[in-house]
């Protein structure tokens, strides 16, 4: 299958599990998130949980009344697309080590879906939330915090779907090199070779 084929049909599965997925998937991030946040805080009061898309976010300390933000979960994942598209780049994606690589690249994945959305909620409580932010987050925690945030969103998204495809699926693995083919024969055995065509 041509190169361009593969990748535009990595790209349609990549579309269809981002957008099909994105609910499930969002509560999946939310608990995992929830208990980081909780780690983070003094005292711990976030809680996450999913609406569709989106992972709204709740504190014990936010008055009853209050609205509750929440953040884009579908705008925080959607380099899986991306990677999926390029790792469909890769022939026999889905045998021996490919399958493996695939894996371990989408968990990885995972994992830095997990970080942005506690980057997310903690720029989030830095600047969204008016007199409270002001009065319950110190200047350079704001600062990191909305760095991270917005670095992610622009730019870290992309590079991290790129990174797991060149380090585990693309030309930057080496580990398979060598693997397939027939065996040559030994450095001995061409030597001998040579030395009886010679006489």
């Amino acid at each position: 299958m041509a190169l361009a084929l593969r990748a535009a049909l990595g790209f349609v599965l990549g579309l269809a599990l981002w957008r099909a997925g994105t609910p499930a998937y969002g509560r999946l991030l939310a608990d995992a998130a929830e208990p980081v946040l909780r780690l983070l805080e003094r005292p711990a009061a976030t809680r996450l949980y999913a609406e569709g898309t989106r992972i709204a976010v709740d504190r014990a300390d936010f008055a009853s009344r209050s609205e509750r933000p929440s953040l884009p979960a579908d705008d925080l994942t959607i380099n899986v697309i991306l990677l999926l598209a390029l790792a469909a780049t890769r022939k026999n994606l889905l045998k021996d080590y490919g399958i493996v690589a695939l894996g371990a690249a989408l968990g990885t994945l995972g994992l830095t879906h997990v970080v942005a959305v506690v980057c997310a909620v903690k720029a989030l409580y830095a600047t969204q939330l008016g007199e409270w932010s002001a009065a319950n987050i110190r200047p350079l925690s704001r600062e990191l915090w909305t760095g991270a945030a917005h670095f992610y969103r622009v730019a870290g998204c992309w590079a991290i779907a790129f990174g797991l495809w060149w380090g585990l699926l693309g030309p930057g693995f080496r580990g398979g090199a060598g693997r397939s083919g027939p065996a040559g024969p030994p450095r001995g055995g061409r030597r001998a070779f040579r030395r009886r065509g010679r006489g």
